[in-house]
């Protein structure tokens, strides 16, 4: 193992410089282009760092930005995994691997070492997006030309390759398993139940449903005798959804429109149903757009409302490196009690609140196991890069809500009367 004396005097290789930055303690193998290795032999899992390129994403973005450069661009390669399910690599770094900043003098070792040329900054792989400083160009976070922007980032890769991941339900959202044992589409379909039945929907009933993906949940309503309207900023989920209402004769019930959901001129609606839209609308916009829910309500009717949130409510709401660069530009999370509070101000009355969090990591699981069946589809549909992309997020992402790094809550408020009628049963009405 290399020390810090070996640090300070001699020119380290790349397996060495990991060593030192890792207090060598690696239960994976690494290699390199350099030919150097470090870490157990007969490890099932490793990395192999196989160009000059890859050495400088990680020295130049320190952290998961600069690991996602180098992975998503194909110099660093991870074994013993698929590409499109990464999730055991990443489970065993997380608990098994601590990088340490290293002291000026080693900093400065580790800097010879590898020379100038390797620590000039190079352009990121192309299916970065812009850093935030540089997003002004767009507008204002969260206005309304920089929120369409990125919303057609993230949602407009190819319907096509949604499909291979999301599977039948074309549902981009946390399912809701009635057992461990149930698919990812009974899960779904299991999801959209629950959320019907807290919204206490009948036949003839009016329902908005904003941030509306390719329409499962407006889909699901209208097989129920429920008028639907659907709003999405993804003007490819919008002519999915459109299509699949045709296809299944619903299109005197429901529609989706691309739009964006404060555009819709329609109100007295008996529900609302927001699902996996409030992360990308920025916290200091919740009174706003609670407030504008509450206005398109008739009295005693109901808001759902699905969202991932943080485990508390002290933490910095704004995305990491990788998942803002690459997965939810602008994307913002806070914790379940910011989120109650902000109802409740605009003068909702919440009256349930629960964590599916367990079934998050469930469902990232399920959409693993579709990219990896359809990795080769996947791959000629949007590229390598892109693939690696979502399996490296999605993997990532199963650990985060395993480990309670997030969380998903559903809130139920409902819109009272004016002398504080809920219009709602005693006790919750729902199956859970």
């Amino acid at each position: 193992m290399t020390t810090m004396k070996d640090a300070r005097t001699d020119k380290l290789n790349l397996a060495q410089i990991l060593e030192i930055l890792s207090d060598g303690t690696l239960p994976i193998r690494f290699t390199a282009y350099d030919g150097s290795a470090t870490g157990p032999e007969d490890a099932p899992y490793g990395l192999h760092l196989n160009s000059t390129r890859g050495t400088t994403y990680l020295a130049t973005a320190p952290g998961d930005l600069g690991m996602a450069r180098a992975y998503v661009s194909g110099d660093l390669e991870a074994r013993g995994v698929h590409p499109g399910d990464p999730y055991a690599l990443l489970k065993i770094m997380g608990d098994d691997i601590h990088l340490r900043r290293p002291s000026a003098k080693v900093l400065a070792a580790i800097t010879r070492s590898l020379g100038w040329d390797l620590l000039r900054p190079i352009a990121p792989p192309p299916q970065e997006h812009l850093p935030r400083w540089r997003r002004v160009a767009e507008g204002l976070r969260h206005s309304r030309s920089r929120d369409a922007e990125v919303i057609h980032h993230h949602y407009d890769v190819s319907n096509t390759f949604y499909e291979y991941v999301l599977g039948p339900s074309m549902t981009y959202t946390c399912a809701c398993y009635p057992d461990v044992d149930a698919t990812l589409e009974e899960a779904q379909e299991n999801k959209y139940r629950l959320v019907f039945e807290k919204l206490g929907l009948q036949p003839g009933d009016r329902l908005l449903d904003i941030g509306c993906g390719w329409g499962g949940m407006v889909r699901y309503a209208a097989r129920r005798g429920v008028k639907v309207i659907g709003a999405t900023l993804s003007r490819e989920q919008a002519e999915w959804a459109q299509k699949a209402i045709v296809e299944e004769g619903l299109g005197d019930l429901a529609e989706v429109r691309f739009s964006d959901y404060r555009d819709v001129p329609e109100t007295g609606f008996d529900a609302i149903s927001s699902i996996g839209l409030t992360e990308h609308i920025g916290v200091h916009n919740y009174p706003a757009y609670f407030g504008l829910l509450k206005d398109k309500l008739r009295e005693g009717g109901r808001l759902l409302n699905h969202c991932i949130t943080r485990p508390d409510n002290r933490s910095n709401a704004r995305a990491g490196g990788f998942i803002d660069r690459y997965v939810f530009p602008d994307g913002e999370l806070t914790g379940s009690g910011r989120i109650i509070t902000e109802i409740q101000n605009v003068g909702l009355e919440v009256r349930h609140e629960e964590n599916l969090r367990e079934h998050y990591a469930l469902t990232l699981k399920g959409w693993c196991e579709n990219l990896v069946r359809n990795w080769d589809d996947a791959v000629a549909e949007v590229g390598e890069g892109t693939a690696r992309v979502w399996g490296l997020y999605m993997a990532g992402s199963r650990l985060g809500f395993e480990r309670n790094v997030v969380q998903l809550h559903q809130v139920l408020a409902v819109k009272l009367g004016p002398k504080g009628e809920a219009h709602v049963p005693l006790r919750p009405w729902w199956n859970g």
